[in-house]
């Protein structure tokens, strides 16, 4: 390949050439970026009523609640810092609207074994209902981002809050779930 100067500039060349005329193509058209809370499901569709294995493999339908009460589904891991971070903001959650809410965790199965799932569950005894997604039915139907995310859902069976991190105001969005 010649360069603009008539020298063999080379494979490499041309490709660092190729991709920066690429960036700069892409910098100029894409969109600007917007910051966003949303993350996975859209808030405001009905929320899918899954059915997924509790830990002992009995099925746990989501339509149990979907639409009758306000739920709380957290996607975790027990290797999930953020997790554990936010762990006490759904304890504190659980202990002011545990009689309004349902609360299920649903374990995404990722570098995980059943048997150390079961043993965590012993150690800390979550506030959740934990279920076992391990054919990822549940993940995929709230388009789950990550580890840490929480799906709200109000009475009426919308998703009302998603949030991702150990920073979700998780009091305000129950709240307004439940119509306070």
């Amino acid at each position: 390949m010649r360069r603009a100067d008539g020298q063999t500039g080379g494979r490499a060349a041309w490709f660092r050439q190729v991709r920066g005329v690429a960036m700069v193509a892409f910098i100029s058209v894409a969109p600007p970026l917007r910051l966003s809370a949303q993350v996975g499901i859209a808030i405001g569709v009905q929320a899918p009523a899954v059915t997924v294995n509790d830990m002992q493999g009995k099925p746990y339908d989501f339509s149990t609640f979907i639409g009758k009460k306000p739920a709380l589904i957290q996607f975790w891991a027990t290797w999930c810092e953020l997790c554990e971070k936010l762990d006490p903001k759904v304890r504190a959650a659980a202990a002011k609207y545990g009689a309004e809410v349902e609360f299920i965790g649903v374990n995404v199965t990722v570098n995980q074994k059943q048997e150390r799932v079961q043993r965590w569950i012993d150690e800390h005894k979550p506030v959740f209902r934990t279920l076992w997604d391990n054919r990822g039915v549940a993940v995929r139907a709230y388009d789950v981002p990550s580890t840490s995310f929480i799906a709200i859902i109000d009475a009426k069976g919308k998703v009302s809050y998603t949030g991702v991190g150990a920073d979700q105001d998780l009091d305000a969005a129950l709240r307004k779930a439940v119509g306070r």
